[in-house]
């Protein structure tokens, strides 16, 4: 008999109208102009925008642009063992309201961890500061759109979410890598039918196939944002913490430290990646008009996640509050960078995505859980389906520490 969980708390990160009034994420469809299928089979180029599963559901006045997107592919494994009902039962998850976003929720566990970055370094392994991985099993430098959706296990509910996830690793200063927990992630965004969609850009649309992006600390600006570090536990104090050091004040042993970002919830309509990684993706912001909107440049209201990771402290987190270069705590691979001098601990944190869902299960969970307004947790699709939980899922790293691999 399956035991319905409710996901709160850390596991699902103030899903609360407070979020929603501070950052209205949105969900859905791709509003189209026309398709034009310019070349085949290996991509997809479409004239305007397109709904992720090809179909146009309605005009949208805009300059022509040529979005090219990857050819549709098919699971290659039999979908329907790895979708159960809903908490056994198959009933549906209640209404979102009186959030004005629907939400889709699920939870990931660690995966593996490399020196690669198929975003910013392709087919380059060995290349990147340490990564702590979730999602697809396959996912290395090599992996691509077309690899991601053909191959690997996932650690996020199972093979139907075949996207890669990956986020600096955190080392604990003694020459061990900290793992995750589990990583909790939640999709938010406006019912496409909601009038605010035309009102914060063009329309809200659903995520394009191919898209991925990086959000967080930019090494490039040494600019960062839009994350924070909190505390959860029996004798934690939570909080909203700038970096690693002051949460760790917090957060004695035994309790758990999360690393919380949200991610973009604006849209180009154009391009799938840009040479940054960042400016095809966009924020949000209220500015002088006094009303959460897109930029003019970014008009496309995308449900935008926000991603949680949630690890299990130990006596080699340093607690005091205070820190200095060199001192043995907790930190992430990316605060220290050769040739640069090392950062606050926790003050570089970022995260990359690369999409690679299966297409009838993202359009489920987007016209269900996002334009029907209602509150999905644990991979409930809002159909009467939910995801099935990998084998092995615990909510416990299993093993929480590993040795830093040879660089």
């Amino acid at each position: 008999m399956m035991r319905k969980i409710v996901i709160s708390g850390a596991m699902i990160l103030a899903a609360s109208t407070a979020y929603a009034a501070t950052s209205p994420t949105t969900a859905v469809k791709t509003l189209a102009k026309s398709v034009t299928v310019i070349a085949a089979p290996a991509t997809t180029t479409l004239s305007g925008i397109t709904r992720l599963v090809g179909k146009v559901v309605g005009p949208v006045a805009r300059p022509a642009t040529k979005l090219v997107l990857p050819e549709r592919l098919a699971s290659n494994f039999n979908v329907g063992a790895l979708l159960i009902p809903s908490w056994g039962s198959g009933e549906l998850p209640r209404s979102g309201r009186p959030d004005v976003v629907g939400a889709f929720r699920f939870i990931c566990t660690p995966g593996q961890v490399l020196r690669d970055d198929p975003i910013v370094f392709p087919g380059q392994p060995g290349k990147s500061h340490l990564h702590q991985f979730f999602g697809n099993t396959s996912a290395n430098a090599y992996s691509t759109y077309g690899s991601l959706r053909n191959k690997g296990d996932s650690t996020c509910g199972n093979m139907l979410n075949r996207s890669a996830y990956w986020v600096p690793a955190m080392l604990d200063g003694k020459g061990k890598v900290v793992r995750p927990d589990f990583v909790s992630i939640y999709y938010k965004r406006l019912p496409e039918n909601d009038p605010n969609c035309q009102k914060m850009g063009k329309a809200c649309v659903a995520l394009p196939r191919g898209l991925r992006y990086i959000f967080g600390y930019n090494m490039a600006t040494d600019k960062g944002g839009n994350f924070h570090f909190s505390c959860e536990g029996p004798t934690a104090v939570p909080g909203n913490y700038p970096d690693i050091v002051s949460a760790a004040k917090n957060c004695p042993v035994g309790n758990r430290l999360g690393a919380v970002i949200n991610g973009p919830d604006c849209w180009d309509g154009a391009n799938l990646n840009s040479s940054d990684h960042r400016t095809h993706v966009a924020y949000g912001t209220y500015g002088a008009i006094g009303r959460y909107h897109c930029p003019s440049t970014h008009p496309y209201v995308i449900p935008a996640f926000t991603l949680g990771a949630w690890y299990t402290v130990d006596e080699n987190l340093d607690t005091s509050g205070q820190w200095a270069p060199g001192k043995s705590t907790w930190s992430l691979s990316s605060d220290t960078m050769p040739g640069m001098a090392p950062k606050r601990p926790g003050t570089t944190f970022h995260a990359d995505w690369l999409g690679a869902w299966d297409d009838d299960v993202l359009e489920a969970w987007t016209e269900n859980c996002i334009n029907k307004l209602l509150s999905c947790n644990g991979g409930d699709l809002g159909n009467g389906k939910q995801m099935k939980e990998h084998a092995g899922f615990s909510w416990n790293a299993k093993p929480r520490l590993v040795d830093i691999p040879a660089a």
